[in-house]
């Protein structure tokens, strides 16, 4: 698909999906969020795609919420609107279910300020890696709201709740430095070129590995967040009992026999 908000482009076996709202910071419509939504549905139908990266071309990554669209969706103050406030702005939260929901990992590349719906955006990511000048702020208490498109869902499970709640109730900016203490980004670099050089690395990383295990890896370990161990184990052995079978798990045999590099067919 031609998308108006984004770039998509896939290159061998990785996917990389470009946030190109530029005149506005990518400052999240319900458009832009639905394109979003509609271009990581087309990544995940795609089998040669195996890892996907996320990244802004932007002078920011997300400048958060865009408010004039929020205030113009005819909410009044009336019950049924009220009532029907989910599902108009249904869009806002599918982008972010879509991107955790996705079976190709998906490493978030973040530069510059990534105000809170963009906060959203990559607590929804599988991995997130930032530039030096990057700052994140969880900001809907600032301007009386509170936060909803799941990052108090899932952030605490990144980084646990004492950072989370500092986030959340604070609403100001913190540094890369300051997050990669925090365990919510897995490295910083020095530039976007940088960033860029090191998450295309990571996802080739990824996408060298068996793509279906991968794949299950991903939804177990979304699935054992909200189960007990025994619970999880247990998915994770009844994946096995399917990938048994699998055509990767005979050619990563023959591959360690034979002293080579396994070439994963996704079969």
């Amino acid at each position: 698909m031609v998308y108006k908000f984004l770039e998509l482009k896939v290159e061998d076996t990785l996917g990389t999906l470009a946030l190109a709202r530029k005149e506005s910071l990518n400052a999240l419509s319900l458009e832009f969020a639905a394109e979003i939504t509609e271009a990581v549905r087309e990544l995940s139908e795609m089998d040669e795609v195996r890892a996907v990266i996320l990244k802004s071309n932007a002078q920011i990554f997300c400048a958060g919420l865009d408010l004039k669209d929020f205030t113009s969706a005819g909410f009044d103050s009336t019950p049924k609107s009220s009532l029907d406030f989910p599902e108009k702005l249904h869009e806002l939260f599918d982008c972010c279910n879509v991107l955790e929901e996705c079976p190709k990992p998906i490493i978030a590349a973040v530069h510059g300020k990534c105000v809170g719906g963009g906060l959203d955006i990559i607590a929804a990511c599988d991995i997130r890696l930032c530039t030096e000048d990057a700052t994140f702020s969880l900001k809907e208490a600032s301007i009386g709201l509170v936060a909803d498109m799941g990052i108090l869902q899932r952030l605490p499970l990144i980084i646990g709740q004492g950072f989370t709640r500092e986030m959340a109730y604070t609403a100001r900016f913190f540094s890369a430095k300051e997050v990669e203490r925090m365990g919510l980004v897995n490295g910083i670099y020095a530039d976007r070129e940088t960033l860029m050089e090191e998450a295309k690395k990571l996802a080739v990383q990824i996408a060298g590995n068996a793509p279906l295990a991968v794949q299950q890896t991903k939804k177990v370990l979304n699935y054992s967040r909200n189960a007990t161990v025994e619970d999880g184990m247990s998915m994770a052995m009844q994946k096995n009992m399917v990938l048994l079978s699998s055509q990767d798990l005979q050619e990563a045999i023959t591959a360690f026999m034979e002293k080579r590099k396994p070439n994963f067919k996704g079969r």
